[in-house]
């Protein structure tokens, strides 16, 4: 039986692509606001015994939550068999410890509340720093791609002589295995705390690369600040402009605009849609989709 794709108003064109690429049927949603604000959700198809997948990037997720509960507790209700979720993009990843008395552990909070309304996820480089496995947090099948292999690609098909770096300790594993997938030589900054606010950042080898293209990669652009002091330093040690890569574009607080008027090029996967967009992951989660 043909698998029904209900895409949220803002992924329609990567729904289509989805849908495209693996032969799947569209849903038909009606979904708006009433006056007051509450969500209206309607189904123009006939759901029953079908197997179903919701598409909903999760980028400033407390609006999307609501709107994403009911409409998987309405496809229940009309009798779907199976409902999943495809996030490219997954929220509350951050607080997944107690770090200050009386806070909430979010990410586990969060993800119960998707679980007891869903039967799988499926998401790209979800933001991981204590918690190693979705699975000790989602009760639900919870898969996670990643997006190393179109990002390779990118740096392939347009960077000359790449040099890949990652901007701290934790990024290694990520820009190893992106530079060894473009074939290209890859560093990790190495930062020394001088005091309560200063640090020193260096790039070892830095003789070794004059003439090398730097690109910064990361999983998630956030305020971009982090990318804009790298890149302070890497011109300071007398290398060009890096071109700055990550899976996710947050870009909180005009974190865009801000790298750009430190003229620094910006390229994101079409996780959360944006102008920066040069890497489409519909193929990526397609291919996984098909797979099962």
């Amino acid at each position: 039986m043909t698998t029904l794709l209900f895409s949220f108003p803002e992924q329609i064109h990567f729904g289509s692509r989805l849908l495209a690429a693996t032969g799947w049927q569209p849903g038909n949603l009606d979904m708006r606001r009433f006056p007051d604000g509450e969500s209206y959700i309607r189904i123009d198809s006939d759901v029953r015994d079908c197997d179903v997948a919701i598409l909903c990037q999760l980028h400033q997720p407390d609006s999307k939550l609501m709107p994403l509960l009911l409409l998987a507790d309405t496809l229940r209700d009309l009798g779907a068999r199976r409902i999943g979720l495809i996030a490219p993009y997954l929220a509350y990843m951050r607080q997944d410890r107690r770090f200050k008395a009386g806070e909430g552990i979010t990410s586990h909070y969060f993800a119960r509340l998707l679980s007891d309304h869903l039967d799988w996820l499926l998401t790209v480089d979800p933001h991981l720093h204590r918690i190693s496995d979705l699975a000790q947090i989602y009760s639900i099948p919870a898969r996670s791609l990643t997006a190393v292999v179109p990002m390779a690609d990118w740096i392939r098909a347009n960077i000359h002589q790449p040099l890949v770096i990652g901007p701290d300790s934790e990024s290694e594993q990520w820009a190893a295995n992106v530079a060894k997938l473009a074939g290209c030589p890859w560093e990790v900054l190495q930062k020394t705390r001088l005091g309560d606010r200063s640090v020193s950042v260096s790039l070892p080898h830095v003789d070794r690369y004059r003439g090398y293209t730097p690109v910064l990669v990361d999983d998630i652009i956030s305020t971009g600040k982090t990318m804009i002091q790298t890149a302070s330093h890497l011109r300071a040690a007398g290398l060009c402009a890096p071109v700055c890569l990550a899976v996710h574009g947050v870009f909180a607080d005009g974190a865009l605009a801000d790298m750009q008027q430190h003229d620094l090029q910006v390229v994101t996967s079409n996780s959360i849609a944006d102008v920066s967009n040069a890497i489409d992951l519909a193929p990526l989660i397609a291919d996984a989709l098909l797979q099962g």
